[in-house]
């Protein structure tokens, strides 16, 4: 029905080990599906194509919950793709991660007592280079911990030769099209790595500051400003209004005073000002804010730094040579000196950002850098994504999209370091600038040089998913597996990363995007949905949830918890209960091995199966249909529930217990069941195995001889139904669910036997009654049997017999105790409720908390209260 067409690589086995041990199990896997090419792909084969490239993590990170959980989602999609005979290609790669990698090195030096400068920026760039081949890469072990599918043999490396030859083919395309161009602009600059940084580098977290109101100017010509910045008030060109406030209108066009510098600057009418925050007006320092450099601009006013790249005051005057946070303290202290302090405000809490690497604080700074500019690149990615060429899932995240390529500013693209591409232009003596494409001659003699500064990192894996295919050649790998099928990546780079790479793809491959879709999740969260953090004392490595529960466990987790978009918690506690679903599996399969099911031969025509099993066949193929829905959807928490649930409650806990008393009696029913259950199995297993690769490899290849499940044909959903045999089930689990709940309440043990009498008469439950009577431990009622309990469940009644089992006195005054405690809270609960003055005042959530109560009450009695009627009198 969901046939798999793979030959027998070795005979089924019908022994496993007693327990499943990841350890013992996972490694010699992994090395055994690499060995044997399993995740390669060939660009010359004749299959579709599914490509999905790996958000290259830094060449100096590790494997860390968010890596771990985006790649079990990579895999699980191309692990299908390639089982539902796609050639498949998951292409795996690093990022030189310029500052971090740049940091890494420097501290190794430091060690020795020696700067980068010691050694030249050729000798310092051998040196990283030597590091990476030495300690980098150490993520790429881990993936393999992880089950990683990736086609190891085209790993990239955003430096190797011939992703710098796309960079350097797309820069100087990009120039000769006037759309890289170099000038002054405000960037965010580290003071500790003396470089720009991009947006996505800095962290921003609320600190303690200080909020300080000076006056400027005097009399009626003074104005009263607010600043948390006080030292960069020596760089002040300008105070700006808003030109409808009347306060101020009279000062506009004029200069007015500007305290401890002797200049005087203007006031000037600016629509970017609020009149309604503070005092409705603001001191404007066009080199050292990004948008007083806008005002500037418009405005026309000089732009005076006042701060060297250390972050040092350079400014003339007794402020000189102070480092940028002495400087505030000095300037407040020499403006309360001179009667300009109106307000000061410690702490005031608000927002700073820092550098995401030394955790500097960030100083926006006017430097000449180079830029991309974005505007008709911005309107190709938002067009994609408009005209419906890419897209985005969920689709509610494509408004955050919008709001960001519609809106974006220039990109800074060069970065102060060594470790880089280093920007291919070369100056010349007399001022020429010349760009140098990747098959050119620089130019050469005295008084050339090269551009010092390199790209930034975000340039180079804007690239990605074109430049690992072997772009600027027409390689047939790039025609083969360009555009990607689909990215998945999480909802916070979606601007930094994700637009980027839309930006440069529309524009290297003729309007081709680089993606059909891009599928966002969320972050992973510890398990009361706070971030996670060193700080915080909650973060979690990975690598240690693996040893101690297995890599299915932990990715079985993590796509568990994967709605589209939505942030992911996790708990150990949950990793643990997913080592035991895996110990599940193993269990009822190494279960039904012992007891001979088989995938051997066709399936017995349907009249011959029980309906226990065409109801079990019915469920599967719904599971196939809907687990297939779920994928496609990316909706990879339901295809797991799903999945969980169909294996747990239906094949383990229903179908496997309901088939002991087939097997126990033998013959050809038994013989049915034994290829039903081998074919669930087969199939349950293959639908299992792109999250859970691990412990489904080990028991399929057991169960079907088969060379590898990696390989094997994903399941189909065969469309056969029987919607008669899922009722009778249904009626059949309700019955003993039902009985087995009344043996609860009464105390009794599970295994305890108890006699009983079942009429079944008319019912098509009657031929299930060895299978009822095993499950619920009923024994036949034999010549004394009196039922002193009575259930009408489904349309039959199931008569029990408890005198001699339970002490039916001691039974009635538990009970009894519990009836009246639960009377005595709903007595309380209606209470608190009918008294209007306790709602009037009481939180909703308190209120809320008491209805609960009170319904949980009502319930309690309802239940007791039928308990005592079932019971024997005593």
């Amino acid at each position: 029905m969901t046939e798999n067409t793979q030959q027998p690589e070795t005979a089924p086995t019908t022994e496993l080990p007693t327990q499943y041990a990841p350890a013992d199990v996972e490694g010699p896997l992994y090395e055994r599906w690499v060995e044997r090419g399993y995740f390669e792909a060939d660009e010359h084969s004749d299959k579709p194509p599914y490509t999905i490239v790996i958000p290259p993590p830094n060449v100096t990170g590790s494997l860390h919950l968010g890596h771990a959980f985006e790649h079990t989602l990579i895999d699980a999609l191309t692990r299908r793709k390639r089982m539902q005979g796609y050639e498949t290609l998951w292409q795996p790669g690093m990022d030189h991660a310029g500052i971090a990698t740049q940091n890494v090195v420097e501290r190794e030096l430091a060690k020795e007592g020696k700067s980068r400068h010691d050694l030249g920026r050729e000798a310092f760039v051998e040196r990283v280079w030597r590091w990476k081949a030495e300690s980098g890469g150490q993520i790429s072990g881990q993936m393999r911990r992880l089950g990683d599918g990736v086609a190891w043999s085209r790993e990239r490396f955003t430096m190797d030769e011939g992703l710098s030859k796309a960079v350097q083919t797309i820069f100087k395309r990009l120039y000769d099209d006037g759309l890289i161009y170099r000038a002054e602009r405000i960037i965010n600059w580290c003071p500790r790595c003396l470089t720009a940084i991009s947006d996505i580098e800095v962290e921003y977290q609320d600190d303690d500051g200080e909020l300080v109101s000076i006056r400027y100017g005097e009399g009626d010509d003074s104005i009263v400003v607010a600043t948390t910045r006080a030292e960069t008030m020596l760089g002040d060109t300008a105070v700006a209004v808003h030109p409808d406030d009347d306060r101020y209108r009279h000062l506009v066009g004029r200069e007015i005073e500007l305290p401890l510098t002797g200049r005087r600057i203007p006031v000037v009418a600016d629509e970017h000002v609020d009149p309604q925050f503070g005092t409705g007006a603001v001191k404007v320092t066009p080199a050292h804010d990004p948008n007083d450099f806008e005002i500037g601009q418009r405005h026309d006013l000089p732009a005076i730094a006042v701060m060297d790249e250390h972050a040092v005051i350079t400014a003339h005057g007794p402020f000189q040579g102070l480092d940028r946070l002495e400087a505030r303290s000095a300037i407040v202290a020499a403006l309360r000196a001179e009667g300009r302090i109106v307000a000061e405000k410690r702490p005031y809490v608000h927002s700073v950002g820092h550098c995401s690497r030394c955790k500097t604080t960030i100083e926006p700074r006017l430097s000449m850098q180079w830029w991309v500019k974005v505007g008709p690149l911005a309107k190709a990615a938002g067009d994609a994504v408009r005209d419906g060429r890419v897209k985005i899932h969920p689709q509610e995240m494509e408004k955050r999209y919008f709001d960001w390529v519609d809106n974006l500013h220039d990109w800074c693209i060069s970065r102060q370091l060594w470790w880089g591409h280093r920007i291919p232009v070369w100056y010349g003596p007399d001022g020429e600038v010349v760009c140098v494409g990747p098959d050119e001659e620089p130019p050469s003699g005295e008084g050339w040089h090269q551009e010092t500064d390199v790209l930034d990192t975000w340039f180079s894996s804007g690239l990605w998913p074109f430049s690992t295919l072997g772009w600027p050649e027409e390689t047939d790998s790039l025609k083969k597996f360009y555009p990607n099928s689909v990215l998945v990546t999480g909802y916070d780079i979606l601007f930094f990363w994700v637009a980027r790479m839309m930006m440069f793809g529309l524009y290297a491959m003729d309007g081709t995007p680089p993606f059909h879709t891009i599928a966002l999740h969320g972050m992973v969260r510890d398990q009361f949905g706070k971030k996670m953090s060193k700080s915080f004392g909650n973060a979690v490595n990975p690598l240690d949830w693996m040893d101690k529960y297995g890599s299915d466990a932990l990715r079985f987790t993590l796509a568990r918890g994967a709605n589209p978009g939505v942030d992911v918690p996790i708990g150990e506690d949950w990793v643990q209960g997913s080592r035991n679903f895996a110990n599940k599996i193993w269990n009822a399969t190494r279960f039904a091995l012992m007891n001979g099911a088989t995938v051997e031969g066709p399936l017995p025509d349907p009249s011959k199966m029980s309906p226990t099993d065409r109801w079990i066949l019915s469920r599967l193929n719904s599971v196939v249909a809907e687990v297939d829905a779920y994928y496609d959807d990316f909706q990879f928490a339901k295809l797991s529930d799903a999945l969980f649930h169909f294996a747990w409650d239906e094949v383990f806990d229903w179908y496997v217990e309901l088939s002991k008393t087939t097997f126990q009696a033998g013959g050809e029913p038994a013989e049915v069941s034994k290829r039903v259950l081998g074919e669930v199995l087969d199939v349950m297993l293959r639908l299992l195995h792109p999250v859970v690769p691990f412990v489904t490899e080990a028991l399929w290849t057991a169960l079907t001889g088969g060379e590898s499940v990696v390989i094997a044909d994903w399941p189909k959903d065969s469309g056969f139904r029987d919607l008669e045999a899922e009722r009778e089930i249904a009626t059949l689990q309700s019955v003993i669910t039902e009985v087995r709940r009344f043996r609860a309440d009464q105390g009794l043990q599970p295994g305890q036997r108890v006699p009983a009498r079942l009429s079944l008469e008319g019912s098509p439950l009657a031929r299930h009654e060895p299978a009822i009577r095993q499950l619920l431990r009923l024994q036949p009622e034999g010549d004394s049997f009196t039922p002193t309990a009575t259930l009408p469940v489904e349309g039959v009644e199931v008569a029990l017999d408890l005198s001699g089992v339970i002490d039916v006195a001691a039974e009635r005054k538990r009970l009894a105790k519990d009836l009246a405690a639960a009377e005595k809270e709903k007595a309380q609960a209606t209470a608190k409720l009918g008294n209007e003055a306790f709602l009037s005042k009481a939180p909703e959530h308190v209120v809320e908390k008491i209805r609960t109560r009170l319904a949980k009450a009502e319930e309690d009695i309802s239940r007791i209260q039928a308990q005592l009627e079932r019971l024997p009198q005593a």
